[in-house]
């Protein structure tokens, strides 16, 4: 009985080893290249059929339209920029008196155009304490940057640098707009350099 039952065990085996066999030889399938019969050969030779040159089509002539002249103004001289020099914060009463007196016969209408000047320095104490602490803030943010980061991204904190000394340059001299400017351009830098 012990000989039976090893004989069914090596059927069983052997039918598994072919069915698993015909099961790889199925999804392997053919391994032959198919062979493509040869083209026939050409009998006569064709001709080849050029396109007929395309002829643009005639340029359409743009109207005549009468336009009026350009204006222009008489006696006029090309604008010269002028600088403004801020007056010193410590003194109000100065920067008051001199708004007072000025005369009509020195106003001129691009003065009147621009309209209203800010002082500066004292009109806008909250502004320039602004400016001041975003220029600290970036100092402080520059001052904890790694050696390693200084080191390859020296182009971009030289850029970012140059920008706050600009900054504290238009701060100092009362320009708090252009500091507040310059140092948000230092600030965007350093953002992307942190990233």
């Amino acid at each position: 009985m012990h000989y039976r039952s090893k004989i069914a065990t090596a059927r069983r085996t052997m039918s598994w080893a072919g069915m698993a066999c015909a099961l790889v030889f199925g999804v392997s399938g053919c391994r032959h290249k198919p062979v493509l019969p040869p083209l026939p050969p050409i009998a006569e030779p064709l001709v080849l059929v050029t396109p007929p040159a395309q002829v643009p089509p005639p340029m359409i002539e743009p109207p005549q339209v009468d336009l009026p002249p350009v204006p222009v103004a008489s006696g006029a001289s090309p604008r010269r920029e002028r600088r403004h020099r801020p007056t010193p914060p410590n003194t109000p009463a100065t920067a008051q008196t001199n708004m007072g007196e000025t005369p009509a016969a020195t106003i001129s209408p691009e003065d009147v155009a621009i309209g209203a000047l800010s002082l500066g320095g004292e009109a806008n104490p909250r502004a320039q304490q602004e400016a001041a602490e975003l220029l600290a803030s970036i100092e402080r943010r520059l001052n904890s940057l790694s050696p390693a980061k200084e080191r390859t991204d020296k182009a971009q904190i030289s850029r970012i640098r140059n920008f706050q000394r600009q900054a504290q340059g238009a701060l100092n001299t009362g320009d708090v707009e252009g500091a507040k400017t310059l140092g948000t351009k230092a600030k965007l830098l350093l953002d992307d350099l942190e990233k």
